[in-house]
């Protein structure tokens, strides 16, 4: 029996496509850019057309370097950006525009005009979502109503919409498949996620007929089947996730009160609470975790917009270091009796706070400080955002969230002296794994065991391996001085002080 699965992971920058063995690891892999499209000042752009030959040159190369052939494939498990959306022909397959991503801003006035009319709550209530154009909905009105003709096609059936996963199964199937998982749905500001079902209020508010959407299936599920001429060979698709979701189940968080935390361009903290559907109180997300063989799991989620692109910054705009990979080596030389702060809103603060209009701004500067100390304050940044986040969780669930152990992943979590100062500001223990490409695998899992090829959750949460646990080393009263210091900091950087 083939237990051989492929994992596409299709980035924001970036398609992957991994092919995970019986055993469970990568022995090949293939990846592909494509173009980031600024039609204007906070709009982002994707060629659906370019996303589509990314994949499938990333799936050609990828089963070219494992020595594997498309027929030795038991299942493909597909991972996507979330929130990126696109309207295509249904007789064509054509796309009617670019893809909007999720990073763009072009409905915030939508999204301002919804809120003053005393929407949100409503959106919230239903969805677990606030109203921030970072979500899909406003992004399929806006389409609607901006490209010629879109709303009357629209509404006579001649077209359909989707997140990134929906198109490409779309396009593997030939147009025989339309459908998304329950976690992508979440992230369209019109899906009820206590009833699951897309809701016709929140459809109505924003003029989305429902005939555009897709089916929305478990995370373990029949999406189709490949056509042959792609590959040389039929493949099921029997796994969806979006990314945060994936990397939440490649990390093994099956159990309420684990946490993972993906350390990228931005970082993306996901505590599973189990059936527990909790609205926060304190500008969280309530999003579905996952949802396998027709039972919800649910999740509180905070948003960073900025984590590694602080890193960036220290490279390629404050020319301190020369590649990322030297920023540890260099806040580890700062200044102890220096309390720099770096409070990285170069594009807003994202959870708890939500303030768009924030920008970056640098506390505590004397005439000694220099790049060690920048480094630190970067590094530190992102631990203190992280601690942000699991305080409103505290706060907002009690299910277990005080007792967290933060499974990390992502580009950052290779730098020691980072890691174990996040385990130091959080007073809680941060464990990195030994495979680090866990979105993809998250992705494969459910393509492997919705196969019968792969162990099921227990086994599979087994099967996680430790790397390294960083446990918290730093004094109570050095901690609690420096979240004073950031605290005060973030205060003095919100737009609305």
């Amino acid at each position: 029996m083939n237990k051989n699965i492929l994992a596409i992971d299709q980035g924001t920058t970036s398609s992957r496509a991994i092919v995970f063995d019986g055993a469970m690891k990568p022995v090949g892999s293939g990846q592909k850019e494509f173009t980031q499209i600024y039609p204007a000042s906070g709009w982002v752009e994707h060629d659906p057309e370019e996303i589509w030959h990314s994949v499938l040159w990333s799936v050609k190369e990828a089963l070219k370097k494992a020595d594997v052939a498309a027929a030795e494939i038991a299942a493909i498990g597909i991972t996507n950006q979330r929130e990126t959306v696109v309207i295509w022909d249904k007789a064509t397959g054509k796309p009617i525009h670019n893809a909007i991503v999720w990073q763009d801003r072009r409905t915030a006035p939508l999204c301002a005009k919804l809120r003053k009319q005393g929407l949100e709550q409503i959106f919230s209530r239903k969805t677990g979502l606030l109203l921030d154009p970072y979500f899909s909905g406003t992004k399929i009105a806006w389409l609607l109503d901006k490209v010629k003709g879109a709303r009357r096609r629209a509404e006579k059936g001649e077209l359909l919409a989707g997140t990134i996963d929906t198109f490409l199964i779309w396009r593997l199937t030939r147009g025989k498949v339309h459908a998304t998982d329950a976690t992508n749905a979440s992230r369209t500001l019109v899906y009820n996620i206590e009833k699951n079902i897309w809701d016709e209020e929140l459809l109505d508010i924003l003029g989305i007929p429902a005939a555009l959407l897709p089916e929305v299936k478990d995370c373990a599920d029949d999406f189709g089947i490949t056509e042959k001429s792609l590959f040389g060979a039929e493949i099921k698709i029997l796994g969806v996730a979006g990314d945060q979701h994936a990397a939440t189940i490649g990390q093994a968080c099956f159990e309420p009160g684990m946490m993972k935390s993906t350390y990228g361009t931005g970082c993306f903290a996901v505590l599973n609470t189990g059936s527990d559907l909790v609205r926060s109180k304190n500008r969280l997300l309530t999003t579905i975790a996952y949802r396998l063989n027709g039972r919800t799991t649910y999740a509180l989620e905070g948003s960073i917009f900025i984590a590694g692109a602080a890193v960036q910054w220290l490279r390629d705009g404050a020319k301190m270091i020369s590649k990322a990979a030297d920023s540890g080596d260099l806040a580890a030389k700062a200044d102890p009796a220096q309390e720099v702060y770096l409070v990285p809103a170069f594009v807003g603060l994202g959870a708890p706070h939500w303030d768009a209009e924030a920008r970056g701004a640098i506390f505590g500067l004397t005439r000694n400080s220099g790049p060690a100390e920048f480094a630190r304050a970067a590094l530190e940044s992102v631990a203190f955002q992280t601690r942000d986040l699991l305080d409103a969780m505290k706060k907002d669930w009690k299910g277990g969230a005080s007792s967290t152990v933060l499974r990390v992943d992502g580009g950052m979590v290779a730098s020691d002296w980072t890691m174990q100062r996040l385990a130091d500001i959080l007073d809680a223990p941060v464990d990195r794994p030994t495979v680090l490409e866990t979105t993809a695998l998250g992705a494969a899992w459910l393509a492997g065991s919705k196969a019968g090829v792969w162990p099921d959750a227990r086994a599979f949460a087994k099967s996680w391996a430790l790397d390294q646990r960083f446990d918290p080393a730093m004094d109570d009263a050095t901690r609690t001085a420096k979240l004073k210091g950031w605290r005060d900091a973030v205060r003095r950087t919100l737009s609305s002080t």
